[in-house]
């Protein structure tokens, strides 16, 4: 297991496992628990939910909810919708990129990269929409709602969460 200090793999998805529920819900509650679902628990929850390892894998895989290691301490989730495609997200994606060094869902292109490709002190990931399309362009920085999202503003948030996450350092 490649967790220091980690819950063993199948007393993880017992501590979740509900007569019923879905495998959606269960790797909701795991990621909710500790952060991302592990690779290691995809045999466990494939024997939980009488499913092959494959089908649990590609539900994972096929869910950009779904993390499969430890995010970063500041992660960046960009709304790539058409709206805010149409109001400049895609030029503030290259913005960010530029400012932080690192690229959007590096870890979906590498497989062995994690969701923070660069220092690992930024993730950017790409979303598909966050209900904030009057107000676009709209991303989320550690799971807090930003609108109408400029360079600038971007910047600035930025730096708020780098601050608050080297406060609790």
């Amino acid at each position: 297991m490649d967790r220091p200090n980690a819950i063993a793999p199948d007393e993880l998805v017992q501590r979740h496992a509900r007569p019923g529920m879905s495998l959606v819900a269960l790797l909701h509650a795991i990621q909710d628990d500790i952060g991302f679902v592990p690779p290691d628990t995809v045999a466990p929850l494939a024997r939980t939910m009488n499913l092959s390892r494959a089908e649990v894998h590609g539900v994972i895989t096929y869910y950009h909810h779904f993390r499969q290691s430890p995010a970063a301490p500041v992660t960046v989730q960009l709304c790539r919708a058409e709206a805010c495609r149409s109001m400049g997200t895609e030029a503030l994606a290259q913005h960010i990129e530029a400012r932080t060094g690192c690229r959007f869902d590096a870890h979906k292109h590498d497989a062995h990269a994690h969701d923070h490709a660069c220092d690992g002190a930024v993730g950017l990931e790409s979303v598909y929409c966050l209900g904030q399309c009057a107000l676009s362009p709209a991303m989320m920085i550690n799971g807090e709602l930003h609108a109408k999202v400029t360079p600038q503003k971007f910047d600035a948030l930025l730096a708020a969460a780098m601050k608050r996450v080297e406060e609790t350092v």
